[in-house]
């Protein structure tokens, strides 16, 4: 495929030109009538049961079982203790529904919420139909998500927006948070156009505003005191190009409310110097020196537990500061041939966005032009440090979500949500606390804590539905599943993949959409490597 030759104007670049017009930006149509009507799922029935389920309710409480679910149209309406496990009481089962499922050996939790995430669709540069993309996250469990900045208008986005919580389409919610550098026809260049901004963002539809790039300091405070007094929703990619004056500290003065990625926390860490140590030939737009020189970062700041590091963590749990890590974004910078290879792909990953991956200068996130082995190791201790502050920030009451960023850096949409999970669990969480962060942690940073994030009766219907136990191994969340040996067979199959993805009380069947997805993938070329196996047909 012929790669286009201009610079890609894509979600988390750094390299954008220094203020860019959204008049900018081709035009597009506020009628996504590009994502088909809804075929998929069923229900929402008056009264669904799912039966003899273990239950893991997102709040940080163990799993509990087996109960009966009641839902009522998009409802939970009953969550009914049935007994122990190996003691059914038959008579404490909930009424019949007008559809039921026998859940036996399946757990159920709230639906997932990404808190980072893109929506990207045919004219952009990774070449992917929005519709596949929705259709991934539901595919992988994710019920909502947080739109952080896109080539398209808020009204594209608003549209989309409506017509899920419509359910004409497969597609979770969707919360809309601009680029503030792209909501009006050119950057806001003084406080008065960045209070303009925020109301004219407010009014086309917008949930928040993500702030990335360059943006004059007295402009990004007078933004942040506009978002506050309208009940706007704040965070920051805190780039390199306005770090010296906004890193967490700075932002979160000022009423922003969370942080993507890690930029702007180790830089409010430093001791011995007030900037990164940059190379005497380092330009930020070169992205390989820029990628390169992000993973030595973090060796750079106050050591843990010191005096500084302390003092930090300290002041953003006083200011409920909530850090959305996305470590699976970098993930391809600590192991380049591990992400690239990941079983997916070949069946997932559609030729365009491959091509979109591989080594690039003008595509964002394709800084593979000579990358080592020295790169790699820097990275690694980069997350060791990066990690250890995030799992102790989650450790003394700090709100910490699930993000994942997708479609960049060999980053696939749902399936780099799961890999976000196991990111957490080796940055210390628990299971129950991955699932937490994943699930009310991340309707918290939402501010949709009273609707979705936790099995509560009263909540909405968002629900997903795994065989077997992914406290156990969080592998079986994976839509490729996990290798099992059967010792009664001696034959080695794959188990796993999200069964059920329930959202508004429609029930997605999670398989059928994956394999939908394999078929448009397969219809767009060949696959870029070994084919991998989906899970078997027996485990749903």
């Amino acid at each position: 495929m012929k790669r286009r030759n201009r610079l890609s104007i894509c979600v988390t670049a750094l390299i954008l030109a220094i203020g860019t017009a959204a008049g900018s930006l081709p035009a597009v149509p506020a009628q996504a009538s590009s994502i088909p009507r809804r075929t998929e799922g069923i229900g929402p029935f008056a009264r669904t049961v799912l039966r003899n389920v273990t239950i893991v309710d997102g709040t940080g409480a163990p799993a509990q079982g087996p109960v009966d679910i009641v839902l009522v149209n998009d409802r939970i309406a009953e969550i009914r203790a049935i007994g122990a496990p190996g003691a059914i009481n038959p008579k404490a089962r909930a009424a019949g529904g007008d559809h039921e499922l026998d859940l036996t050996g399946y757990y159920v939790m709230p639906g997932f919420i990404d808190a980072h995430a893109h929506l990207h669709d045919d004219d952009d540069e990774q070449h992917v139909p929005a519709d596949y993309v929705l259709k991934l996250w539901i595919a992988n469990g994710i019920t909502s998500v947080r739109e952080l900045g896109s080539r398209r208008p808020i009204e594209w986005l608003a549209d989309i927006k409506a017509r899920s919580a419509r359910n004409e389409i497969v597609a979770p919610r969707i919360d809309i948070y601009p680029f503030f550098s792209a909501i009006a026809k050119q950057q806001p260049n003084t406080p008065e156009e960045a209070r303009a901004a925020i109301r004219d963002a407010r009014r086309r539809g917008a949930d928040g505003v993500k702030f990335i790039n360059f943006v004059p300091e007295d402009v990004l405070w007078a933004a942040l005191d506009e978002a506050g007094k309208l009940g706007l929703h704040t965070t920051m990619h805190h780039s390199q190009q306005s770090v010296a004056w906004a890193n967490v500290l700075t932002t979160s003065a000022h009423g922003m409310q969370s942080m993507e990625h890690w930029y702007g926390l180790p830089e409010a860490m430093f001791t011995d110097r007030r900037s990164q140590r940059w190379p005497g030939d380092f330009i930020n737009n070169d992205e390989q020196m820029r990628f390169g020189q992000s993973g030595r970062l973090w060796a750079q700041t106050a050591a843990p537990g010191s005096r500084k590091w302390e003092e930090v963590m300290q002041t953003l749990l006083d200011r409920n500061f909530a850090i959305d890590p996305t470590f699976t974004a970098y993930l391809t910078s600590r192991d380049f041939m591990r992400m690239s290879r990941a079983l997916w792909h070949a069946d997932y990953t559609m030729p365009g966005l491959w091509d979109y991956y591989r080594p690039s200068r003008v595509n964002h996130g394709s800084y593979w032009y000579d990358w080592t082995t020295e790169d790699e190791v820097a990275w690694k201790e980069n997350y060791r440090l990066w990690m250890q502050f995030v799992n102790e920030y989650k450790n003394r009451g700090g709100i910490v979500s699930v993000g994942s960023d997708s479609g960049y850096i060999y980053n696939l949409y749902g399936f780099g949500y799961i890999q976000e999970l196991e990111l957490l669990r080796e940055a210390g969480f628990s299971p129950l606390e991955v699932i937490h962060a994943a699930t009310q942690q991340g309707a918290r940073v939402l501010g949709h804590e009273d609707q979705i994030g936790t099995i509560r009766v009263g909540r909405k219907a968002d629900l997903v539905v795994i065989k077997g136990n992914p406290l156990a191994n969080l592998k079986l969340l994976f839509g490729t599943g996990t290798l099992h040996l059967d010792d009664a067979t001696g034959k080695v199959e794959r188990i796993g993949g999200v069964a059920w993805t329930i959202k508004d009380g429609i029930l997605y069947d999670a398989r059928q959409l994956r394999k939908e997805l394999r078929d448009i993938k397969a219809d767009r070329g060949l696959p870029p490597g070994p084919m991998p196996i989906e899970a078997s047909d027996s485990t749903h």
